[in-house]
């Protein structure tokens, strides 16, 4: 019989506390299964994860590395977010075919575009491997050790499993390191862009409606994976053809009604739920603030240029997303866990965690764990914050960030092999090339003066990168930076790598933009991430055991593991929510929003005229609602963070309803403390994607590939 670790035994055995929390792992789903019948899905866990036949988890990709995406045909046709393709839309972007404003449809295969960089990965089988990775593992030995060891075992797992699979093998700890899993994944690396809405659908609202309901964003891009003849992986060929997956999803007219089981399927990134009361109140009250704050003042800068130009506007559009997203999280992380007292109550849970901890001798490495959490935490802080500004103030101004890209290059030596040059050569030109398309230097040069004025006002002269102390007047220095610094111009650049020679490493040695990134290097490696690394090394191990004591002391409860970036499958009701006294969301929004919304001076208010037309003519095909509207998006108490854009949300039969693309603002502090009233996430109706691609874009060469399930 085949033995299960301690803690598997105890997520098999227990029962959860209430739906909609939790990211449960797919191979582990059958222990799920009854609870989510009961809340009324029709399909069984077998149909959700099997490796006997074809299952929904084949139709399930991690997109680009940072997103999830769906299948949706037989040729390899692939939803995600408009946000999450946003990156492959900019650089196909330009003023003379600007597909961020216009949007894109291929309207055969041909016109399809490729995408260098991009791939998916499919997850073809997940294994437990916990007891032969804690193999002669135990708790009392010093920390170094236990990882030594632990490491040894996954190299020894992985080089035995890769002799007899063609897949990527790889193990991920759970649990944070209670449990571990082997994944076995294939990886696809030729996608090509299929289609895109303007960004005045699917980016609409912007910056001021992200994190917050009620939405309408049409937030969904569109994608085809290709492989060699034969199915397999392959690099992009003009003979590749479209990928045909084992599963893909079927797509419902239904609709997402009030009270409806519900459940998102996809790649969730990072969840810290069973944390300290001290270690949510630092990233709620110190981290995140300070975050916020530097981003918040390059924004206003980004906001005033993009506003003035065009060219402008395309080239800083995924910059100004990427600042911006975790931005104004941030905000609602620190407002939720405060609103909702979070602190609060995961102090209340300890005390009973403590009193747990003293009722038994065996107990005895949990009774100090929340003083040393303490003691820790309070180490930890200035080292956080110093590694805050840095990335936060000094790496977000691009010249200085840009010039780290030739760090290796400055050390070349006439030793140095030729290929290995020729090699930094190619690889720089192409970073050139990219960085310069989208560097606008009148922006980076006010938020040089921004960032420095800040990092000089905020971090102690003693503690904080050596370049700062030489710096008498920002101004001047910011001035001197752009002026003498070669990494303003690719001229400049250029003319270093097309005629490099190691005589002019001192040249290179001596620019400002690259002493600066020196310095702030040198900062983090010599003064921050020892200290920063010694002391997670021993909150890793608290942590573990806080977990595994956590486990012990509620064997009633079922416990998922963080979020890691592996498959997961969350699931809750379609239902809206009260945020505060007074106000009371439903769970959709309509057509009729947008169009209330409207301001044709508000860049992230302008409607597109030929969706006005179709709304006015109530022109919504077979795609409208049973109450004759056209519904947008919806929420549902459905446990998701970042990864999870662009997961499918699905209906009780298995069925797309839409694409997951964020949670409420209020509800952002999910990924600390989840709280079932408040944490919704939001999706974009399937119905509203198919119509934008159907009436308003005219590509029913795609609906035509889609299977799609009108009752």
């Amino acid at each position: 019989m085949k033995k299960t670790s301690l803690l598997t035994a105890l997520l098999l055995a227990a029962s959860w506390a209430f739906a909609g929390e939790g990211m449960w792992i797919p191979m582990l789903l059958q222990y799920n299964e009854k609870e989510m019948q009961e809340m009324g899905m029709r399909i069984t866990a077998d149909d959700i994860y099997s490796l006997n036949h074809s299952s929904l988890k084949d139709a399930i990709v991690l997109f680009g590395g940072g997103c999830t995406g769906e299948i949706v045909s037989d040729y390899g046709l692939l939803l995600t977010n408009h946000h999450c393709g946003y990156d492959h839309i900019q650089k196909h972007s330009s003023v003379e075919h600007d597909y961020l404003t216009n949007g894109f449809w291929a309207m055969d295969r041909s016109q399809e575009l490729p995408c260098p960089g991009l791939s998916v990965i499919f997850l073809r089988e997940m294994r437990d491997v916990t007891q032969k990775v804690l193999y002669n593992v135990n708790d009392d030995m010093e920390e170094k050790e236990r990882q030594r060891l632990i490491n040894d075992n996954i190299k020894r797992i992985i080089a035995e499993v890769e002799k007899d699979t063609p897949y990527k093998v790889s193990i991920k700890p759970y649990f944070l390191g209670n449990e571990y899993y082997l994944l076995l994944n294939e990886e696809y690396t030729d996608v090509r862009l299929v289609g895109c809405p303007p960004s005045n659908i699917g980016k609409f609202g912007g910056d001021t409606d992200n994190w917050v309901w009620p939405r309408h964003t049409g937030d969904f891009s569109i994608f085809r994976v290709y492989a060699d003849k034969n199915g397999r992986p392959a690099d992009y060929s003009a003979d590749n053809v479209p990928y045909k997956p084992a599963k893909h999803l079927d797509i419902s007219l239904k609709g997402a009604e009030e009270g409806d089981f519900a459940f998102v399927f996809g790649y969730p990134a990072r969840t810290s739920e069973y944390l300290p009361a001290i270690a949510v109140n630092q990233e709620a009250n110190v981290i995140d603030p300070i975050a916020v704050d530097l981003r918040g003042k390059i924004l206003d800068i980004y906001n005033r240029y993009q506003e003035q130009d065009r060219k402008v506007r395309i080239q800083y559009a995924s910059k100004h997303a990427g600042l911006g997203n975790g931005w104004k999280k941030w905000m609602g992380v620190t407002e939720g866990i405060n609103h909702f007292h979070g602190v609060e109550k995961k102090r209340f849970y300890e005390e009973s965690f403590q009193q747990w901890a003293l009722g038994a001798r065996n107990r005895y490495l949990y009774i100090d764990l929340l003083k040393q959490f303490d003691q820790k935490y309070k180490e930890l802080e200035p080292y956080r914050v110093a590694y805050t500004y840095l990335s936060n103030a000094g790496l977000n101004i691009e010249i200085i960030d840009f010039a780290g890209n030739f760090n290796r290059l400055a050390q070349v030596t006439a030793d140095t092999p030729q290929e290995e040059v020729d090699r930094m050569i190619a690889s720089l030109r192409q970073a050139s090339n990219e960085f310069f398309k989208d560097y606008y230097q009148p922006i980076d040069e006010e938020v040089a003066r921004t960032m420095l004025t800040e990092y000089l006002k905020h971090q102690p002269a003693d503690f904080r990168p050596g370049f700062l102390n030489e710096i008498n007047n920002v101004s001047q220095y910011v001035e001197h930076l752009f002026a003498k610094s070669i990494f303003a111009s690719q001229e400049k650049v250029n003319d270093l790598l097309d005629n490099f020679k190691p005589n002019k490493i001192k040249k290179l040695q001596k620019d400002p933009a690259l002493q600066a990134y020196q310095s702030m290097m040198n900062f983090y490696r010599d003064e921050v991430n020892p200290q920063m690394s010694a002391i997670n090394t021993d909150l890793a191990r608290l942590q573990r055991l806080y977990m595994k004591g956590q486990m012990l002391m509620e064997p009633e409860k079922r416990f998922s593991p963080d979020a890691n970036f592996t498959l997961r499958v969350t699931y809750g009701k379609v239902e809206g929510f009260k945020p505060q006294d007074g106000k009371n969301y439903r769970h959709f929004t309509t057509l009729e929003g947008i169009m209330e919304k409207e301001n044709p001076d508000i860049y992230d208010y302008v409607v597109e005229p030929k969706l006005k037309q179709l709304y006015n003519r109530k022109d919504y095909g077979r795609y409208a609602d049973k109450d004759g509207t056209m519904h947008v998006a919806f929420t549902a108490s459905v446990h998701t963070t970042g990864g999870n854009s662009g997961s499918p949300i699905l209906n009780a039969d298995g069925q797309l309803l839409g694409l997951n693309f964020d949670r409420c603002w209020e509800g952002t502090m999910s990924d600390l403390v989840y709280d079932p009233d408040i944490c919704r996430n939001i999706s974009v109706d399937i119905r509203y994607v198919l119509f934008i691609i159907d009436k308003f874009a005219g590509a029913t060469n795609l609906i035509n590939e889609m299977t799609i399930i009108e009752n």
